[in-house]
């Protein structure tokens, strides 16, 4: 199963549910603006990527900075 977090306004997000799809899967799509994280869910992904929050935030063309 391929699930993709997904941005609808973002276009590196566009492009890369394109290519799921283009690859012929069929992904659960999460529309994380609109749903919200859980602390369990961001810390889950984050051992996933081998990532700490530090590291996974944007800072450029981002309110973070």
């Amino acid at each position: 199963m391929i699930v993709i977090h997904h941005n609808p306004e973002c276009g590196t997000s566009r492009n890369v549910l394109r290519a799921i799809q283009q690859a012929g899967y069929a992904p659960v799509i999460i529309y994380y603006q609109q749903q919200g994280w859980t602390k369990p869910q961001l810390l889950g992904l984050f051992a996933a990527a081998e990532l700490t929050p530090r590291t996974a935030l944007r800072v450029t063309k981002s309110p973070a900075k």
